[in-house]
């Protein structure tokens, strides 16, 4: 386990619970596709994230800048809803992709 990692690891984990959690409940409400299509989307980056970065990835900037990006696409629509679930998936999505774009900036700087 790469423990530098951590805090990116749990935030991904989490997020992806939530958006699990959101993507269910939305799928029950008419004209909620666009929510779901985002969730699904949010939750398979953040569980690939997680993956990534638990083992030190040597491709972990390159995934975390798209998960921060899918992530902030996916609490963008989520923000529009007033279900507590969305609340609570757009929430976790903006703490998921602040940690994701710390990660890939502290990667790039490596790079450089």
């Amino acid at each position: 386990m790469n423990y530098e990692n951590q805090v990116c690891v749990d935030a991904c984990t989490s997020c992806f619970a939530i958006c699990s959690y959101c993507a269910d409940q939305c799928l029950e409400k008419d004209g909620m596709e666009k929510c779901v299509r985002h969730c699904l989307d949010c939750l398979e980056i953040c569980q690939t994230m997680a993956s990534l970065a638990a083992r030190g990835s040597q491709n972990l900037g390159a995934v975390a800048a798209a998960c921060a990006e899918i992530c902030d696409a996916c609490a963008d629509e989520c923000e529009k809803h007033g279900s507590d679930h969305c609340k609570a998936c757009a929430e976790a999505c903006r703490k998921c992709a602040e940690e994701c774009r710390k990660l890939a900036d502290a990667h790039a700087r490596k790079a450089a």
